[in-house]
């Protein structure tokens, strides 16, 4: 057989979520920062794949099947990303790993995602990128920013919760596979759901907002935004902070949490105890 039993990823993970409590904080950072780059980059490509599309259930599935192969590529390299490792849960609970010692990983990758997001962002506003379709592209991440930043925290924090169900059953089913191939699609199906339902995830949203927020910055791509009819008032540091930054990240980690929590009670919860 090709795949793990779903206990026996459940068991490897537990490892592996100990292996990651315990990685000196400076791995922890640049690893993040890679994250923050590897889900950065589909946040760009579904962008620039849809900036020029009208109909919203066509935009929605061409990102879902653009944007999936993110969560691959941070498997895969073996990259730190915060919502995935809300399943370091399964490690505490199964007692591998500390309490203190998920909370520092937590902590010093989410920081590295942000700044690998930050940097992406900033490079594609400042240099360029954003002025495809003679500025078309920029007025797009402008809307689609404001959009992310003013939902009602409480629509933001469950569309979080939501993601995050399906970011980590991808981690999970990813882990399962004994190959690259059955990695990778493991890790692409579930992903590729939470986009096209328009669930929001924390890591990838910092690239949505923050290209936005860039690119609120440039004249010439304000002046397309509001040709365009894009309502840049609610385009702001503060908006992205409390409309999208704090609840969507709070929703990711009851998401990923009571994940974790249900696979170590299904499969881990008294394992020791019965092999005796």
């Amino acid at each position: 057989m090709n795949l793990f039993t779903a206990a026996e990823t459940t068991a490897n993970y537990a490892s592996a979520g100990a292996a990651k409590a315990k990685l000196p904080i400076a791995k922890m950072l640049l690893m993040g920062v890679l994250a923050g780059f590897l889900i950065g980059f589909p946040s760009c490509v579904t962008n620039m794949a849809t900036y020029a599309l009208d109909n919203n259930s066509t935009i929605r599935m061409v990102s879902g099947l653009l944007f999936a192969f993110g969560l691959g590529m941070v498997v895969i390299t073996g990259a730190e990303l915060f919502t995935g490792n809300t399943l370091i849960t399964i490690s505490v609970l199964d007692k591998k790993a500390t309490l203190a010692g998920m909370l520092r990983n937590w902590v010093f990758v989410y920081i590295g995602n942000f700044v690998g997001s930050m940097v992406l962002s900033f490079i594609c506003a400042q240099f360029g990128w954003l002025s495809a379709g003679g500025n078309a592209l920029a007025a797009y991440s402008m809307k689609v920013a404001a959009g992310k930043m003013t939902m009602p925290f409480q629509n933001a924090f469950f569309m979080g919760v939501l993601c995050n169900i399906l970011v980590t059953i991808g981690v999970l089913l990813s882990l399962a596979g004994k190959d690259g191939v059955s990695r990778f699609i493991g890790a692409w199906a579930p992903v590729m759901f939470f986009v096209t339902c328009g669930f929001n995830h924390s890591i990838a949203d910092m690239t949505y907002c923050m290209l936005g927020l860039f690119a609120k910055g440039n004249a010439a791509y304000v002046e397309a935004a509001q040709s365009a009819g894009v309502a840049l008032e609610g385009l702001t540091w503060g908006n992205y902070f409390t409309g999208n930054l704090i609840p969507v990240t709070l929703g990711n980690l009851v998401g990923g949490v009571c994940v974790g929590a249900l696979f170590w009670f299904a499969y881990l919860k008294g394992a020791s105890r019965d092999k005796k």
